[in-house]
This record gives structure tokens, C-alpha cells and sequence, in this order.
């Protein structure tokens, strides 16, 4: 068992890491975070390279760790395996996370966890997180979508207590012809972003057609894409070689990359086949950051010192 030491008598976390990173984010002005990659002759003057280490996020000026919490573990009709820990189970693990560094927090309307984190974040000061979430664009039984993203995203500040969505993303892209079909949210996304209401746009795509057009349209900030070193076998939708000079040429394009299903949701257990891809993702330079859907705060202790190792490598 862990002793998460969840609040002080203020209420908020206490954890002298996280303090010092909320720090550094607020104080970080215009000055330029660390590069997420540097030569070799850099990383040894600059330091070790680190899972929690705030980078820019390509040319949206946020900026998040590496290492994203990711809230959709098994998730599906607003809820997930996170939700279904329950509340105080839930607030303990991102609480726990939080303290451990972890500062940027992956969660969409799907999995049903934006009220759990209005309740986890509350009093947590809110330049020392960023969140990160999607919009689910199509009628199913738990979802009547407005066509647009003007009441999604002023229900989503609602349930998470925050009047800034750092990151919003259409939800689970699967063709080329994604654009067209999201138009109005995209506008609408757009003009949020305008507002101040939305910081990054952008979309998760689960296809390799909808990367590649993600990987070049000018509406695009941010894109989630699966990516390991296994392939169909692990959750990907094509094979890592595929998809791989895509990953790299987008980030050349300022385009921001997130990595998922890096451990193929679940299939890939063993610790040699984490590791494996772990440093195949980050040493191909393929992503900004990744997002792991971590269980439990022994689950986020042995991540981050996962990545750590593959950061080194």
C-alpha cells in the first residue's frame, strides 16, 4: 500500500514535487520549456531527460509532461474502468499522480470522468495542470450530439469546474474524409479557441487514413494516434513502420503528436515488451508525450520510471 499523503490543511495536495512544477509552469512566462529531444552533447549539459519534465507542446505554447494520465481505460458510453473505481478511489489515483509529477491529464466525454475530475481537482491550483479531453460526434444511445462543439465544450468546463479546455479533440477518427464530415465542429472548436476557451484543437484517430490527413490539415493542433512496436497484434491500425515516417514528418510540421495504446491496451504485459516499446516510440522521436491509462499509483510509479529508462536509452 501507498501513503499518498492526498491533502494538506489547505486542502490542496501536498507533495513539495508537484509544488515545485506548479511553480515553474506559473513562472515559465515566455521563456522556452527544454526541448522534448535533444543531442547528445545537450542532454548531458542539460541533464537527465524525464517521463515528468514540462515540454512545449509544438507550436501551441502549452506546456504538459511527457507522461499523460490517461482516464478511458476500457472506456465506452461515459464510463470507464477509472469511473468505475469510484470517486474516492479515483481522486486518490490522480491525486497520487499529480504528486508523483505527472501534470498533464488525457479524459473524453466517452469515458464519463469529467465529473470525477472536477471533484479530484478541486483545489488544485489550475496553472499546475493540463487537461485534455474529446468530443464524441455521433448519436449513440448515451449521446445526442449538438452537431457543433459550443454546448459540449461549455458542459465539459462545467463538469470539470474550469472555464479553459487546454486541449479538445473530436473524438476516435477513422477515414480521410474527417474534415468534411466535422466541419461545423471544427468551426465552432475554432472559434472557442478564439474566445480563449480552447487553447489546442485538434482529433484522436483510431484509422491510419484519418492520421495521415491529420498529419498535414492546417486546422490541426494536436492528434492521439495509436503507436508500439508490435503493431495489429498490440491495437495498432497499421504496421509501426507505416506509420512511423507520418508520426516523425508531422511533428517537422509543428504538429503535435500524443502516443496511446503504447502497451497495446492491455496486450502487451510483460515488462521486456513495455520496455520495448517504450524506447522504440521515444527513441524514433515519434511523439511530444504519451498518454497511459495507469490503475493503480503502483501503476504510475513503475510508468514513470519506465520512461525514464526509455528516455535514456
Amino acid at each position: 500500500m501507498y501513503d499518498q499523503k492526498l491533502s494538506s490543511k489547505d486542502g490542496n495536495p501536498s507533495c513539495s514535487r508537484r509544488q515545485f512544477l506548479c511553480a515553474t509552469v506559473a513562472g515559465a512566462g515566455v521563456l522556452a520549456a527544454q526541448p522534448a529531444w535533444l543531442g547528445a552533447a545537450e542532454k548531458k549539459a542539460a541533464g537527465r531527460i524525464r517521463a515528468t519534465d514540462l515540454v512545449t507542446l509544438g507550436r501551441t505554447g502549452i506546456k504538459a509532461t511527457r507522461l499523460a494520465h490517461g482516464t478511458g481505460w476500457n472506456g465506452g458510453a461515459r464510463s470507464s474502468a477509472h469511473t468505475r473505481l469510484g470517486e474516492k478511489a479515483f481522486t486518490e489515483l490522480l491525486r497520487h499522480s499529480l504528486d508523483q509529477g505527472v501534470m498533464y491529464i488525457d479524459t473524453a466525454d466517452l469515458y464519463g470522468a469529467h465529473p470525477y475530475l472536477g471533484t479530484a481537482l478541486k483545489g488544485v491550483s489550475r496553472d499546475s495542470y493540463i487537461l485534455s479531453t474529446k468530443i464524441w460526434p455521433r448519436k449513440e444511445y448515451w449521446n445526442s450530439p449538438s452537431g457543433g462543439a459550443k454546448e459540449e465544450v461549455d458542459r465539459f468546463r462545467k463538469e470539470m469546474n474550469t472555464d479553459v479546455l487546454d486541449i479538445c479533440l473530436i473524438h476516435c477518427m477513422t477515414d480521410a474524409q474527417w474534415p468534411q464530415t466535422y466541419e461545423r465542429i471544427r468551426d465552432e472548436l475554432s472559434e472557442l479557441k478564439e474566445k480563449g476557451a480552447v487553447r489546442a484543437v485538434g482529433v484522436s484517430c483510431h484509422e491510419f487514413d484519418a492520421v495521415k490527413v491529420a498529419a498535414v490539415h492546417p486546422w490541426v493542433d494536436v492528434f492521439i494516434t495509436r503507436i508500439n512496436n508490435v503493431g495489429k497484434e498490440a491495437e495498432m491500425d497499421v504496421a509501426p513502420e507505416v506509420k512511423a515516417p507520418v508520426l516523425k514528418q508531422a511533428r517537422a510540421n509543428g504538429k503535435v503528436v500524443i502516443g496511446m495504446k503504447l502497451f497495446g491496451a492491455g496486450k502487451l504485459t510483460q515488462p521486456e515488451q513495455m520496455d520495448a516499446s517504450l524506447q522504440y516510440v521515444f527513441g524514433n522521436q515519434l511523439v511530444d508525450a504519451v498518454t497511459i491509462g495507469m490503475m493503480r499509483p503502483k501503476e504510475v510509479d513503475d510508468t514513470i520510471r519506465r520512461v525514464n529508462r526509455a528516455l535514456r536509452v
